[in-house]
Formats: C-alpha cells, structure tokens, sequence
C-alpha cells in the first residue's frame, strides 16, 4: 500500500469543511481542514490534526490556541481561499466577536485552549479545551473522494 492509495482510502470517509483559525500577537492565520472531531463532552474536547509542513502547525503552538470554524455549504469559496485554491491579493477579514479570529456565519465557531499535543506520524494532533462556541442552522459543507458535496435534501431526516 502506498500513501496515495491510503489517501484515496480515507478520502471515501465524508467529513465537514472546516476553517482551523489561530491568532499570534495579533496577526490571524488560518487553513482549510476536514482533520476535526470531538473527543469529550466532560469537559468539552475537540481535536484538530495538522500536517507538520503546514504554517499553522507552528503558529498554534506559539498561540497556545486554535478556532474551529465548521463551514456552511454556502462558505466554498472560503474554504477554497484558505486551502490556497483560490488566490487572493487582500487579507481575509476575520470576524472577532468572540474575542477570537473566526469566519463569520459559519454554521459553528469553537475557540479552544491547547491541552495536549501528540506527534502522529506526519501530523500534530492538538487537543483542545472549548473555551466558547456559537451556533446557527444550515447546511454544512462536505468532503469526499477529494471533491466538495452538499447534503442531498430528499435523504435528510428532521
């Protein structure tokens, strides 16, 4: 087995988009992930999994502090932008209600606390104590077999 099969493997696994966000004096940075899940609700755990290339990596541990922002199927766009995708000459404007840098209206915005990191492989894992978090309806954004998808609204279950 090689790594691009392994990768094919795991990519027929759908997952959210999301948006990992991190602030270091000031300056905000942020990248397109789908490495994201919750671990405990007592106390309320989240995981992000960073590759050890990507900049972000470096800046959550200077930060000591992550935001996960759970993109809506209307935020493509964004998640293209900040997986390099699409080229953008201006900052992206970060929304920092929450005393964090966030994407605004994405369907849930988590701050968090660094409480662990463990080196996997090529990756980072960092575990995070959820600080705050807001949420609104819709729709989110989804990933598989390296494609964008929406949900498929004849198959939803209220």
């Amino acid at each position: 087995m090689d790594s691009r099969e392994f990768r094919n493997a795991m990519g027929k696994f759908a997952t959210g988009v999301t948006v990992i966000s991190t602030d270091v004096e000031g300056v905000f940075h942020g990248m397109t992930a789908n490495g994201f899940m919750s671990i405990s609700l007592d106390p309320a755990l989240v995981a992000v999994s960073i590759g050890e290339k990507a900049q972000t990596l470096q800046l959550i541990k200077a930060s000591g502090r992550f935001g996960v922002n759970v993109l809506s199927k209307d935020q493509l766009d964004i998640s293209k932008q900040f997986a390099g995708q699409i080229p953008s000459d201006e900052a992206f404007r970060f929304d920092v209600a929450t005393g964090f840098p966030m994407i605004k209206d994405a369907l849930v915005q988590i701050v968090c606390e660094v409480e662990q990191e463990i080196l996997a492989g090529d990756h980072t894992i960092f575990i995070g104590k959820v600080e705050k978090m807001v949420t609104q309806d819709g729709e989110p954004l989804l990933f598989t077999c390296g494609k964008y998808a929406e949900l498929d609204p004849q198959y939803a279950v209220l």
